[in-house]
């Protein structure tokens, strides 16, 4: 059974940093693209970021230079390391894995920049 966890979504001030983590299972992890998209309410789920099984990676014009993605393929885990958040990142954070025609997803993690 294929398993997506995250964690490490919560509440901080705009300027304030955050780190995601997905744990996958069920999956030969290094094989597969990883990555995360997020949905704010109201709009439709779009991609934040995504990093390849060669750790080529790809942004959002939105979040370059504020957003990391990396991968630890020991640990079956992708991250994703976001500083300056601003009010607009406020979504739900969905971690997703991709390999050809198979495709997974994570529950999501809430994400909320606010003073």
């Amino acid at each position: 059974q294929v398993q997506l966890v995250e964690s490490g979504g919560g509440l901080v001030q705009p300027g304030g940093s955050l780190r995601l983590s997905c744990a996958a299972s069920g999956i030969r992890f290094n094989f597969y693209t990883m990555g995360w998209y997020r949905q704010a309410p109201g709009t439709q789920r779009a991609l934040v970021a995504g990093i390849s099984s060669t750790d080529s990676t790809n942004y959002i014009d939105s979040v370059k230079g504020r957003f990391t993605i990396s991968r630890d393929n020991a640990k079956n885990t992708v991250y994703l390391e976001m500083n300056s958040l601003k009010p607009e990142d406020t979504a739900v954070y969905y971690c997703y894995a991709r390999l050809g025609l198979k495709e997974y997803w994570g529950q999501g993690t809430q994400v909320t920049v606010s003073s």
